[in-house]
C-alpha cells in the first residue's frame, strides 16, 4: 500500500495544473477501486498541504455524496436495498441526527455510501441533501487531510481515547424524540 501511495503521489506531483482535477477525479473513483475515502484524503494533504488539499477533498467527497444520491433516487430497487442494509447495520428505527453522521464520517471502518444513505433518509428534498452532505462532509476532509500523518503515528492506546470520545459525542448529539407511524405502533402491539 505505501508503495501504491508514492507512485500516486508522484505522478500527481507531476500532473501539474492538472493536478487537482485529477485528484477530486481521483476521489470520484475511489469507490470503484476499493479506496478508502481516509486514504485518499491523507494524500490529498500530503501533495496539496493542508488548505488545498481539505478543499480538493471536500469538492470531491461532495460530488461523490450528490452522484450516490442521484443513483439512489434514479433506482428505486437499489434505494430498498440499501434501506434493508442499512436496517440490519443501524436498526429499523434509527433516525441519525446531522451531528451524528457527522462524527460517523471520522470512523474510518463505516462505509462512506451508507452514511449517506443516512442523509438522504433524513433530508427532504436534493437542496437539503446537498446542503447537509456538504456540512458532514467538512471534517471529514479537515481532519483526514490536516491531520493525516499524525493519525498514522497513533498508538492503540490513543486510538481508542480517540473512538471512545466518538461515542460519547455520538451519544449526546443523538435525537431525542421518536416519531411512530400509526402504522408501524400498531403493527409492533400484534
Amino acid at each position: 500500500m505505501e508503495q501504491h501511495a508514492m507512485q500516486l503521489i508522484q505522478w500527481l506531483g507531476q500532473s501539474g495544473a492538472l493536478a487537482p482535477i485529477l485528484f477530486i477525479f481521483l476521489h470520484i473513483l475511489r469507490q470503484f477501486l476499493f479506496i478508502p475515502v481516509g486514504f485518499i484524503c491523507i494524500l490529498g494533504g500530503v501533495v496539496f498541504g493542508a488548505v488545498f488539499g481539505t478543499i480538493y477533498s471536500l469538492i470531491g467527497i461532495t460530488l461523490v455524496s450528490l452522484y450516490f444520491y442521484f443513483l439512489v433516487k434514479s433506482i428505486p430497487k437499489s434505494y430498498s436495498r440499501f434501506m434493508s442494509l442499512k436496517e440490519r447495520w443501524f436498526g429499523k428505527r434509527s433516525a441519525l441526527s446531522v451531528g451524528q453522521i457527522t462524527i460517523l464520517r471520522l470512523v474510518p471502518f463505516l462505509h462512506f455510501h451508507l452514511i449517506s444513505l443516512c442523509l438522504i433518509e433524513i433530508t427532504r428534498n436534493f437542496k437539503e441533501y446537498t446542503k447537509v452532505s456538504l456540512f458532514t462532509n467538512v471534517p471529514l476532509a479537515l481532519v483526514y487531510t490536516s491531520l493525516g500523518n499524525w493519525l498514522n503515528q497513533l498508538t492503540v492506546n490513543w486510538m481508542i481515547s480517540i473512538l471512545f470520545i466518538l461515542a460519547v459525542l455520538f451519544y449526546t448529539l443523538r435525537k431525542k424524540e421518536w416519531v411512530y407511524k400509526w402504522q408501524d405502533f400498531f403493527a409492533e402491539a400484534r
